[in-house]
This record gives structure tokens, sequence and C-alpha cells, in this order.
């Protein structure tokens, strides 16, 4: 057993998206991102988007080096995944969240 307690099925998810600026794979991460917690967390999830061109210091702040990135600030502990965020299952598995079809 390794101690960790996956998020309550109830929790509200703060996430925090890094991008840089409108490059495609930036506006690909954004709406993929949206889909899949409207479709596994929907009314649950505070999604805060930050292009690090515009405000370098809120990606210095959380450590983040490369975008698209994304960290799950809460419910705690922090996680962050990095690179292609178009694998939902990677996302969900990351963010450990329950897919909808099991979460119910």
């Amino acid at each position: 057993m390794n101690g960790f307690t996956p998020p309550d099925p109830e929790d509200r998810f703060r996430l925090r998206l890094f991008v840089a600026g409108t490059a495609p794979r930036s506006l690909r991460a954004v709406e993929s991102l949206r889909r899949i917690c409207e479709a596994h967390i929907p009314g649950r999830y505070e999604l805060e988007i930050i292009d690090i061109y515009q405000q370098p210091d809120l990606a210095e702040r959380d450590g983040v080096l490369a975008a698209p990135t994304l960290l799950r600030v809460s419910p705690h502990p922090e996680r962050r995944i990095s690179g292609d965020l178009l694998d939902e299952g990677r996302i969900l598995r990351g963010l450990q969240i329950a897919p909808a079809a099991e979460a119910q």
C-alpha cells in the first residue's frame, strides 16, 4: 500500500493549465481539457488558464518549464501533467479522476 488516498468523488477540482500563447497545441489542450472536465467532473471544477508568455511569473512560481502543463492544485496532493493533453485516459489517470462511467 502506498498511503495514497484518491480524491473523494464529491471533491471540487482546482486546475491550472499553462499554455504558450495561441499556438495550435495550446488551443487543443484547452478544448480537450474542458471537454474531459465536463464529461467526468461537470460542475465540480475550476479551470484557470495561464499564458506563460503573458504571465511568466506565475509559471515560475509553479515551477512550470514547458507548455502545455496541467496542475491539479486541489484536492491535495498536487498533481502535474506535461506534454500531450489530448489523451483522455492519461489525463484522468494523471489527475486521479474516476471516469464518469465508474464514478456512478
